[in-house]
């Protein structure tokens, strides 16, 4: 079909300003979503880069404790000593919103417990023993709060990249083509008006 066949409508024109302007409004939305996601993921980086260090010296200091009390308790009562535990520590799975994104909250309650809530008598044990189920509680409460932030990392990550995909597309193809359109009907009603403007004059005359 040739150019001077398309006869394109003002409303079209008008519709079509419409749809540029939507596209640009949720273009400036989407990349203060993503620049504020951004924000969010290199506050969580940080700390669960601090997380992840307290998680490595606490699983050392645990190993060493629980080796002290091997070698003064002797391997099998450790092992009896451990499914003494009565409550296992319970975990519940919550969730939050963080600029649209759900990421998980967990709970966690029974991981630090009193002396008299371990299970295995208090005498006939030796304080290297309290000290190497003290390390272990905290290094637990130390793999949950790296679990929580490490999965909520992940989801972030996940939003960016898909926010970045779409803040890319309207920039650089729905924008600029919607534009493109724009500019052609504006021209193509031009030259029909100096048409009609011409035949009416030969018309007249």
């Amino acid at each position: 079909m040739a150019i001077r066949d398309i006869k394109p409508t003002r409303s079209e024109l008008i519709e079509l300003k419409k749809k540029i302007k939507l596209a640009e409004s949720g273009h400036k939305l989407l990349k203060m979503k993503r620049d504020g996601l951004i924000l969010e993921f290199f506050e969580m980086l940080s700390r669960a880069r601090d997380v992840r260090s307290e998680l490595d010296s606490t699983y050392e200091a645990a190993k060493e404790k629980i080796g002290v009390a091997k070698t003064v308790e002797g391997d099998v009562a450790i092992r009896s000593i451990a499914f003494a535990l009565r409550d296992v520590p319970q975990v519940e799975l919550e969730s939050r919103n963080i600029m649209g994104v759900v990421v998980p909250k967990i709970e966690s309650s029974q991981v630090r417990k009193d002396l008299c809530e371990r299970g295995y008598g208090i005498i006939g044990t030796s304080a290297c023993l309290d000290e190497a189920v003290d390390a272990y509680e905290t290094f637990i409460e130390k793999v949950i709060i790296a679990a929580e932030i490490e999965t909520a990392m992940k989801k972030l990550l996940d939003d960016i990249e898909r926010t970045k995909r779409r803040v890319n597309a309207l920039e650089f193809k729905v924008i600029p083509e919607l534009s493109e359109a724009e500019r052609f009907i504006e021209l193509r009603l031009e030259e029909m008006e100096r048409e009609n403007t011409f035949r009416l004059k030969r018309i007249k005359a």
